[in-house]
């Protein structure tokens, strides 16, 4: 049997040092969901939050038969946190599951240059707004099918205005690019960040994350950052993050 744990925090031994945030706000309560193969002392977990399911302890396939069939997820990222977890993923849904490489980025609190980063916002082009996401701005995102993830993790801009924060580019009311919270923990944030494919290559999506790492330094919050890809990387590397490592995940559809 797999079950979803009411204490989160009994499956913590199995995700031990595994500097990934989602893992932590599913492990602290704040948002997400931890499975087990027991309520008490689990031997196998997957913690799910969003697009993103971690998998930690004794591989286990009914765990992944749990997650294909029980939850009903259209596309989920699946993480393994050694190599028997990827067999097992491999072997359980074949080419259904998409190999893919991420990027790590090194957890470095005091890493970030406040001038430089204000010299960043500065550049803001003629003709944009930049604000910070509101109400009436997070609904409207949330309508959005390109820039959802802005705040769909959030049950509503209550839960949002205590625990998220995004800073979002306008032109002519809409947004065109912005950087937001994809999900929270106590101390910090994880950073989702994108722009409009017409308003791309103007420097827009630097500018919204620049102006997202100063709010949350001013907040005392960490603003967590995983690169899906090499720009994504690049930008990181651009705003002060440090490159940490690879790392194999799993696109199912």
């Amino acid at each position: 049997m797999i079950y979803e744990l009411t204490q989160p925090q009994k499956a913590a031994a199995l995700f031990e040092n595994w500097q990934e945030t989602l893992i932590w706000s599913c492990l602290q309560g704040v948002m997400g969901k931890i499975f087990g193969d027991s309520l008490d002392r689990p031997g196998s977990a997957m913690a799910l939050l969003g697009d993103f399911c971690f998998f930690a302890g004794r591989p286990e396939r009914e765990i992944l038969f749990y997650l294909k069939t029980s939850l009903r997820q259209d596309f989920v990222i699946l993480v393994p946190k050694d190599g028997d977890w990827a067999e097992l993923i491999e072997a359980s849904f074949g080419q259904q599951a998409k190999k893919v490489w991420r990027y790590a980025i090194k957890k470095e609190p005091h890493v970030f240059d406040r001038a430089k980063l204000q010299s960043m916002v500065d550049r803001l082009p003629r003709g944009y707004a930049l604000t910070m996401i509101d109400e009436p701005l997070f609904h409207q995102c949330r309508e959005l099918a390109w820039c959802r993830d802005w705040a769909s993790q959030y049950e509503d801009y209550r839960a949002f205005e205590k625990w998220g924060l995004g800073a979002v580019i306008l032109r002519d009311g809409e947004p065109v690019s912005g950087a937001s919270s994809y999900s929270s923990y106590e101390g910090g944030i994880e950073v989702e960040i994108d722009t409009r494919e017409d308003h791309r290559r103007r420097g827009l999506a630097c500018i919204c994350g620049a102006k997202l790492i100063l709010e949350c330094l001013n907040r005392g919050w960490y603003p967590s950052w995983d690169a899906q890809n090499p720009w994504s990387l690049a930008l990181a590397e651009k705003l002060g993050y440090h490159f940490d490592h690879e790392y194999q995940a799993y696109e199912l559809k």
